[in-house]
């Protein structure tokens, strides 16, 4: 039973771990004071865009995100672009948004069944009468590990080609081909660029990798303070 509570403990790290991918995903683009802007004044994306404010264009990507979790019902974005009022997206952007959607939505359903699964793991250990002082934090620290290394290895291969992997993710997780933009005609493109993409996934690569080894010190702490009782 020990060995079946350990294969318990590992993937109840691998169900944390992917929380935690998703929770910093999430922190990044929707709890970071600010982000969107600086972005956007770091890439001078209104100098591609046609004459409209910083004040405007962030609320129509406070609209944006708002639909992408699911907050708003669709992407029919009124804003003041040269002078006239008119939508900011059009059908091709606002059909690929409702992949991307998609995705979000699938993500924060992953989260949650990671923490009943977390949840289920406990309950089991529990009902079998598991040492968690002894079994749990070990356990914890190699699936925190492998998971880690993983994903890590991941990353550092991405880094060689930002953009070839950045292509291959859209080919793998959308079946059209309605993520590819053209710049003279669709806005999306041009508040978004590669820039951005790049950015925000090294901040979410630096939560992620901290918040990870902030479970993986805990959890080795508390390992070793255990084999140190009799």
């Amino acid at each position: 039973m020990k060995y079946i509570h350990r294969l318990a403990g590992v993937f109840m790290a691998f169900c944390l771990m992917i929380l935690l991918f998703v929770t910093s995903v999430e922190a990044v683009v929707y709890w970071t004071p600010g982000y969107f802007e600086k972005e956007y004044t770091k890439y001078q994306v209104l100098d591609d865009l046609p004459p409209m404010t910083m004040e405007d264009l962030l609320d129509v990507t406070d609209q944006m995100m708002a639909y992408l979790r699911g907050d708003r019902a669709d992407l029919h974005v009124m804003t003041v672009i040269g002078g006239q009022e008119r939508e900011f997206f059009n059908a091709r952007e606002i059909a690929h948004m409702e992949d991307v959607r998609g995705l979000f939505l699938a993500a924060i359903s992953i989260r949650r069944i990671c923490l009943l699964l977390c949840a289920a793991v406990l309950l089991f250990m529990a009902v079998s009468k598991a040492d968690f002082k002894r079994v749990l934090p070990p356990s914890l620290c190699l699936g925190t590990g492998l998971f880690f290394g993983v994903i890590a290895a991941l990353t550092a291969v991405i880094s060689t080609d930002f953009t070839k992997y950045f292509i291959m993710f859209h080919h793998i997780f959308f079946n059209n081909d309605l993520w590819i933009l053209d710049p003279a005609t669709d806005m999306l493109i041009n508040i978004v660029p590669e820039g951005f993409f790049m950015d925000t996934a090294g901040r979410i690569a630096f939560t992620f990798g901290s918040l990870s080894l902030i479970l993986f010190a805990v959890c080795l702490t508390l390992t070793i303070k255990n084999k140190r009782r009799p």
